[in-house]
């Protein structure tokens, strides 16, 4: 079958279109045709590699999917072949006490396809019967491929995590970016008052389209935070949503409000920042990490999307073929939207 894979960790250039087996589904898994695939950041991580993480090479890359079971593994129960279908691409023990509490991604084995084992950029691949839930009618393969990374992140951050209430304010660093637009339309969906910030005019106008309250250009204005104050008659936000990292860390102290919520996720500019422990203290804020999510996180979302008709932001949808490109375009920044593989029709 046809597969995007890497021999070596290192730039684009190791990202190669190439031939490999076919997956067989084990015992408690399923094999999906793969319809479309969806890029994460993840996938760029993974191929220029980092400290722990170990491949079997060559590797194939990828981590969210839609598509179709083809085949059953032993003790399988609730799938059926033929059925269409989003991968939860989240990979827990199932056995320890997190994952016994619901919390799978709390699992201290916890990993991910496409680095955990072999990933979403092929024509198969095999995957736990667990983490497949039925495609959400309304969504064409492309769409549903979207979801299951990006949307499940977000979700846990405003849903689990910040218990984000109707009427809050969201504040959304580095909207364009597949998390902070599923952070958007959820907010939205939830009833939020939404702020985003970009250094795009027309990222910022595809985010009002999507129904942000009040945009930001961080290049345009002297100071992010008090533009924020500005916004809220000087209270701050009440949930902040950042999957963007050191380049935002210290302004987050300065925009949210006394006893507001800051929620990370991702550390784009950088893993290493100072934290303002008199402001963290003084203003009895609450600081959470957030990792993916857990299945019921995923099954909520799914039925979230579902109900309200929800549709996922694509920037472009591209055949296999143009991985490498798609990356490179993702690593640059340039995408609005989750860019999309189409490995099959």
């Amino acid at each position: 079958m046809k597969a995007a894979v890497i021999h070596e960790h290192g730039g684009l250039d190791c990202v190669k279109i190439e031939q490999v087996p076919e997956p067989k589904a084990g015992a408690g898994e399923v094999v999906l045709e793969v319809r479309s695939a969806a890029l994460n950041h993840l996938d760029i991580w993974v191929r220029k590699g980092r400290p722990g993480l170990e491949l079997k090479m060559p590797h194939v890359l990828g981590s969210d999917a839609a598509g179709v079971v083809v085949e059953l593994g032993s003790g399988t129960h609730g799938v059926s072949i033929g059925d269409e279908v989003v991968l939860n691409p989240g990979l827990s023990c199932g056995r320890c006490e997190s994952c016994l509490r619901g919390r799978q991604s709390e699992c201290l084995s916890f990993s991910i396809v496409g680095a955990g084992r072999p990933g979403t950029f092929a024509e198969k691949v095999a995957v736990p019967a667990c983490n497949v839930f039925p495609k959400p009618p309304h969504l064409n393969f492309d769409e549903a491929a979207a979801l299951p990374l990006a949307y499940q992140t977000a979700w846990r951050m405003l849903m689990a995590r910040a218990a984000l209430k109707p009427g809050e304010t969201v504040l959304i660093h580095g909207i364009g970016g597949g998390v902070a637009l599923a952070a958007l339309q959820l907010a939205k969906l939830a009833g939020a008052e939404v702020i985003v910030t970009s250094s795009s005019d027309e990222k910022l106008s595809r985010a009002a389209g999507l129904g942000a309250d009040h945009s930001v250009n961080y290049k345009s204005v002297d100071n992010v935070a008090e533009t924020v104050k500005d916004i809220t008659a000087g209270r701050g936000v009440d949930v902040v949503i950042d999957a963007v990292g050191a380049g935002t860390w210290e302004a987050n102290f300065n925009l949210v409000r006394r006893g507001g919520r800051i929620v990370l996720c991702g550390i784009t500019t950088g893993g290493r920042a100072q934290t303002n422990l008199q402001a963290l203290y003084w203003n009895q804020l609450t600081i959470m990490g957030s990792t993916m999510g857990s299945h019921e996180d995923v099954r909520l979302m799914l039925r979230a999307v579902t109900a309200a008709g929800l549709r996922p932001v694509i920037d472009s949808v591209r055949p296999l073929d143009d991985a490498r490109e798609a990356m490179s375009r993702m690593e640059a920044g340039e995408q609005s939207g989750k860019i999309v593989l189409r490995i099959s029709e």
